[in-house]
């Protein structure tokens, strides 16, 4: 089961750069949407509801903001819409689709340069996104969690560390965040498999060429409940997926 995950950076946006081409062409199980800027009925028909796919959507209340989105071939045993809480629900953040084998949490972290205010509601809401999954876990069930944290965990995963360590991204309360999910046992697929990997990016910034030179940082992830490991078959970042100041990433389970 392949399971992609992209930060498209407005699903318009990405239509008229050959969106569903890439959809058909690649051809996932499962693909999660971060960064949507839309509500579904803003969405032309093949776009909302593509050959082959069933669709879901989080959409944050302000128009042209957040929001994410869920493909799926397969009709998942049951899809909740956000967290239950209506100041993390209300931005479109979160959708959460049991698949029996496992369950897949898709989410588009806020981001938290813009004040002391917006750091603080994106660290709130780790706390509960993670709570969430935490609860999922002891209820006996296999949790995967992915999307664009819109964190760096560490200096590997940006080219340049020492420069950011003041700004939101790679701020060290961020990063604690992420060492807390790995100490309470999910496992970043992607480093897990690549440990020494450097340049190893899935966003840059759209200014000075940054991705021609790939200065850019790894902040979407995918992250896995131990007893997933075993059926990891690939876990991969495909940088020369254009369309989006991110790329695609994607995890590959057999069952």
């Amino acid at each position: 089961m392949k399971v992609v995950s992209w930060n498209v950076n407005g699903i318009r946006a990405a239509h008229r750069k050959g969106f569903l081409d890439w959809l058909h062409a690649e051809a996932p199980d499962v693909l999660t949407v971060q960064e949507t800027k839309a509500h579904p009925e803003q969405l032309p028909a093949k776009l909302r509801q593509p050959d082959g796919y069933r669709s879901w959507w989080a959409s944050a209340e302000r128009k042209g903001y957040s929001g994410v989105g869920l493909y799926s071939k397969s009709q998942p045993r049951d899809v909740q819409i956000g967290l239950g809480i209506e100041k993390f629900d209300s931005e479109g953040r979160t959708i959460i689709a049991d698949y029996g084998d496992f369950t897949l949490m898709t989410t588009y972290l806020p981001n938290g340069k813009a004040s002391a205010e917006r750091l603080r509601y994106k660290m709130e809401y780790k706390e509960a996104f993670l709570d969430y999954a935490n609860g999922l876990r002891a209820a006996g069930k296999s949790v995967v969690f992915c999307g664009d944290i819109n964190t760096a965990h560490n200096e590997i995963d940006l080219t340049h560390p020492k420069p950011n360590s003041k700004v939101s991204g790679f701020l060290r309360e961020e990063r604690d965040w992420i060492d807390k999910v790995v100490e309470q046992g999910y496992i970043d697929i992607y480093r897990h498999r690549n440990p020494e990997k450097e340049g190893a990016y899935s966003w840059w910034s759209l200014r000075s060429g940054a991705r021609a030179k790939n200065v850019g940082w790894r902040i979407d992830y995918f992250f896995i409940s131990p007893d997933l490991l075993e059926r990891v078959a690939t876990a991969e970042i495909h940088a020369d997926v254009m369309g989006s100041d991110h790329c695609p990433i994607s995890l590959t389970l057999e069952f």
